[in-house]
């Protein structure tokens, strides 16, 4: 299997575009090669857990992260489209507080992989979407924390004209000021 990998403004955060063969029957395409992800993106991670969502339009989830036991998250959607955001939430990084978003949806194939030390969460914009991602640790709720999807001081620029549909934990979640960073 082949990946296109394309980087984007936050250098550890890839866009991977896998290759993808359709004809008047459907299509197929391997959507996970261990081998292969490790020659396209030069990471060699051991995931160990696949979590799959299913949200309605306009709901936001996010953004998550795990200050300890920090999840790596390779992510895609089968069904529908999201506007997905990673957020660089270590100190040390030229690129902290900053954020990428990378529209994803069953029709591009497109997957986004988010290192450790990254917040992460995505807006649903169609009517409906499934949202498959593969993690390099375990869920610790412990440890789980989250940043304000709409804090101006990260200014993530969603492609929304609407009030997105929160659980509390997000609604509650904490500006970039006052959250628990990563070294």
């Amino acid at each position: 299997m082949a990946y296109t990998v394309t980087p984007t403004a936050l250098s550890d955060v890839l866009i991977l575009q896998p290759q993808v063969f359709g004809d008047e029957r459907g299509f197929f395409f391997e959507s996970f090669n261990a081998r292969d992800f490790a020659k396209a993106t030069g990471l060699n991670v051991q995931f160990v857990q696949d979590n799959h969502s299913k949200s309605a339009h306009g709901v936001l989830r996010g953004l998550h992260y795990q200050i300890e036991q920090a999840q790596g998250k390779l992510v895609r959607v089968v069904q529908g489209e999201v506007f997905d955001v990673a957020v660089d939430m270590r100190r040390s990084s030229p690129t902290f507080g900053q954020w990428e978003g990378v529209r994803l949806s069953a029709d591009n194939h497109r997957q986004l992989w988010v290192p450790p030390g990254f917040a992460h969460g995505f807006v649903v914009l169609s009517e409906s979407a499934e949202f498959l991602y593969k993690t390099t640790d375990y869920w610790a709720p412990v440890h789980e924390r989250c940043l304000l999807w709409n804090d101006p001081a990260v200014g993530i620029e969603w492609p929304i004209d609407f009030p997105p549909q929160l659980a509390a934990k997000d609604a509650a979640g904490l500006p970039l000021a006052l959250a628990a960073c990563f070294a």
